[in-house]
């Protein structure tokens, strides 16, 4: 008989969690981990509380300072929390919103008919997990202001001064993050982060004025957003670099349902002539990066309008298939963006909607926004069906040559010389593939990697711009194939990341010209055509050393300039071997595992795409068809530059 597993489980093991310990016991529930984004998702929350009262009409100016002791300001002219006492909690219900989960006024439709904040989460839970928090309210004729500490107040709500003639309301949050809990964050908030989350909620809540002022830097920076527009601008906005085929469709209406509550439904599209497809979506302000029923809806109703218009234009011919959903949004950057008052997300972070009936209200105010426009503009409609068309039969090209693809097992399509050495290990959790440049440091790193679980795919020279090339040209690059045969998951319509055979993709090139571009075309590639691997943090470049430094037989590396500058102040008087390396070729495959490939030692960068918005721009800049923005990006950042290969 087994023995008997003698560890005590009864009534004195269950554990209750009080007041806010649960958000600091479980931080990842409530702000979505303790990473770079759950810090900056702090932030958002407490914006997002003053963006409220903006969509409540008491609000129009929001500012934000990062102060030089990293903590943060928030500021609205809005009409400030209340601070007299809760006729049933008999506390102040200043200190109620910022100590309790679910306190909040957002339960009371009569307070805010539409918000972001639904659960009466975010500011208790920022508390919870800032080092301190205060808070200033003026309203009600006074000043009033309490302090917290990891969540817990250190005094009753103080009335301070009497107000001023003529002074507004106003609420101002300050808070510290909790460095025991948000730990690694050294740096603390980005303010491109911040500024480019804020740059969209000025879109999506047109007459809001949103400042940014950043005090860390020698030269305090700051920006400003108000935009007038909505989405029409938004759109704009994405397409400022890329040549666009119309101007942009837009619409904005309140639509009933039922008879039950009204949703305001705002949507703006434009097609480009490019095969990217830009894609955002917005629910009460809030960014839904993985879309929800109000994407779905937009989508139905541009390929429904479409289609339609090309039948009764004789565009599309009775023996002609309709055209798919993929079809008539490659080129597209659509934006929408509705109301709601009682929004269903998928999870306190926000990331999706899910109400059901939010699909057929967009869809209808899209299709008819999108049929009004193509009847009363046919030329640019003609241009907009023209494009389709071409999109039609490249996907069915492409659907050919992926087949194509497909059909060859991993094993048929990799044995080739110098393609995929693969490893032993079968799961993917455990497995890694390193996707290096050229022969000579493939035949270096399949010497010095562990077989065990390291793979290894040397790519020959550089593979083709997937920016401007449609998915039946890509299929037919040989080191495209490679890649995507060795990943296992397909790509396309047969993307599938259950089936990725490594848990780890890491790019690894040479610290050149050659290697930085190389490493930039694979990015285009996956970023624009297997988007998941980057979400889901397979994705990783490595990081090699740019110099070996030997003094006496002792053997050390530094990977940058500032890192080589303090080696050598550090080492004045000795004489130093200066070895630099201009490839991963001349590293010995000791060298390349004990550096570069040993997991014990070596130095991964996750590549994640914090802004969407952004990550989507900057591909398109970099390696789109128009010149003048990548021309301007180099003219700007030329003094910055601190290695030039010449």
């Amino acid at each position: 008989m087994a023995e008997q597993n003698k560890t005590n489980y009864d009534a004195s093991s269950i554990q209750v969690l009080k007041g806010l310990e649960a958000v600091r016991h479980r931080p990842g529930m409530y702000v979505g981990g303790t990473d770079d984004r759950a810090l900056h998702h702090l932030v958002y929350e407490i914006v997002d509380n003053s963006i409220d009262e903006a969509l409540a009409g008491r609000c129009d100016t929001i500012t934000v300072t990062i102060n030089k002791d990293k903590s943060i300001s928030v500021a609205d002219n809005g009409v400030g929390i209340p601070v007299k006492e809760h006729p049933t909690e008999k506390v102040s219900a200043l200190e109620l919103i910022m100590t309790t989960l679910h306190a909040g006024g957002k339960f009371d439709n009569d307070a805010y008919k539409v918000s972001g904040g639904l659960h009466g989460v975010g500011a208790a839970a920022v508390n919870a997990l800032s080092e301190w928090l205060e808070v200033e309210v003026v309203r009600d004729g006074h000043v009033w202001t309490q302090r917290y500490e990891r969540g817990v107040p250190k005094s009753k709500v103080k009335k301070g001064r009497k107000m001023a003639k003529g002074e507004p309301t106003s609420t101002t949050t300050t808070f510290r993050f909790d460095e025991t809990i948000f730990t690694d964050q050294e740096e603390g908030y980005r303010f491109e982060t911040l500024a480019n989350r804020f740059r969209e909620m000025a879109f999506v809540t047109s007459g809001i004025s949103i400042a940014l002022t950043d005090n860390r830097p020698e030269v305090p920076r700051e920006t400003r957003f108000l935009f007038e527009g909505g989405m029409k601008s938004f759109v704009s906005y994405v397409n400022r670099n890329r040549k666009t085929l119309h101007t942009p469709i837009h619409a904005q209406r309140m639509v009933d349902h039922e008879g039950k509550f009204s949703v305001d439904v705002e949507v703006g599209l434009q097609y480009t002539d490019g095969i990217a497809i830009s894609e955002y979506s917005f629910a009460n302000t809030i960014h839904t990066p993985d879309g929800g029923t109000h994407l779905s809806g937009l989508k139905s109703a541009m390929t429904r309008a479409i289609n339609n218009y090309a039948r009764k234009q004789g565009l599309l011919k009775e023996k002609d298939k309709n055209f798919t959903s993929d079809d008539v949004r490659e080129g597209i950057t659509a934006v929408v963006s509705i109301k709601h008052p009682d929004p269903q997300f998928e999870s306190q972070t926000k990331v999706k909607l899910m109400n059901a009936e939010v699909s057929g209200l967009v869809s209808s105010v899209a299709y008819d926004a999108i049929n009004v426009y193509l009847e009363e503009n046919p030329r640019e409609g003609r241009k907009i069906i023209d494009r389709c068309l071409t999109s039609s039969r490249a996907r069915a090209a492409a659907r050919k040559a992926r087949e194509l693809v497909m059909r060859k097992s991993a094993l048929e399509s990799l044995t080739l010389p110098g393609k995929l050495a693969d490893c032993s290990e079968r799961n993917p959790e455990r497995a890694e593939v390193y996707i290096v440049e050229g022969d000579s440091a493939g035949g270096s790193a399949k010497q010095g990697r562990d077989r065990h679980f390291q793979a290894i795919l040397p790519l020959r020279g550089k593979i083709l711009n997937t920016e401007r090339a449609r998915l039946d040209k890509i299929l037919a690059n040989n080191e495209v194939k490679a890649l995507i045969s060795a990943l296992g998951t397909g790509i396309g319509e047969s993307f599938d990341i259950e089936n990725l055979r490594y848990g780890r993709i890491i790019l690894m090139t040479d610290a050149d010209v050659d290697g930085s571009h190389i490493r930039t075309l694979l990015l285009t590639f996956l970023f624009r055509y297997m988007p998941a691997l980057i979400e889901k943090g397979h994705l990783y470049i490595a990081q090699p050393p740019l110099y070996a430094n030997k003094v006496g037989k002792e053997l050390s590396y530094t990977y940058n300039e500032a890192e080589q500058k303090e080696f050598l102040d550090s080492v004045q008087g000795k004489k130093v071997g200066i070895q630099r390396y201009k490839g991963l070729g001349e590293m010995n495959p000791d060298q390349l595992w004990e550096t570069t490939m040993d997991p014990s030692q070596r130095t991964l960068l996750q590549v994640t795409m914090e802004d969407l918005v952004l990550t989507d721009q900057t591909f398109d800049m970099l390696m789109g068809a128009e010149v003048a923005p990548r021309r301007r990006f180099i003219t700007t950042h030329a003094n910055e530059v601190r290695n030039l290969d010449v």
